[in-house]
């Protein structure tokens, strides 16, 4: 089996909150379920474990979103898939354009999805 090089962090946003989110800007996200789709080129599973603690100094679009009230990580997912391609595969609204992908260059948007 592949090593997983990318993760998805299931994430329950349990009333509207908005959040400024870096220099990416202020987005009101509805209450619902996330899908965010990120990767690490070393050290994937301390990446994960930053993103699970609460309390961490906000530097990547997700941390921001992570720190609001009412938000939490649900799921984690490890995948062998790249980023972009896992990303792809996942459904949904994009309610913060960029968010998660100010690399990205495989035209994804962002890497956040709004499932509902």
């Amino acid at each position: 089996m592949k090593a997983a090089i990318s993760y998805q962090l299931r994430i329950d946003v349990d009333r509207p909150v908005r959040v400024r989110v870096g220099r990416l800007g202020r987005f009101l996200f509805p209450a619902g379920r996330y899908v965010y789709t990120g990767s690490a080129k070393r050290n994937l599973e301390a990446r994960i474990a930053r993103h699970l603690r609460k309390e961490k100094a906000l530097r990547w679009h997700i941390d921001w979103l992570l720190s609001a009230p009412g938000v939490e990580v649900v799921s984690v997912k490890r995948s062998s898939e790249s980023e972009c391609a896992l990303n792809h595969k996942v459904a949904g609204a994009i309610v913060a354009p960029g968010f998660g992908a100010s690399d990205c260059r495989s035209g994804c948007r962002s890497h956040l999805r709004y499932l509902g």
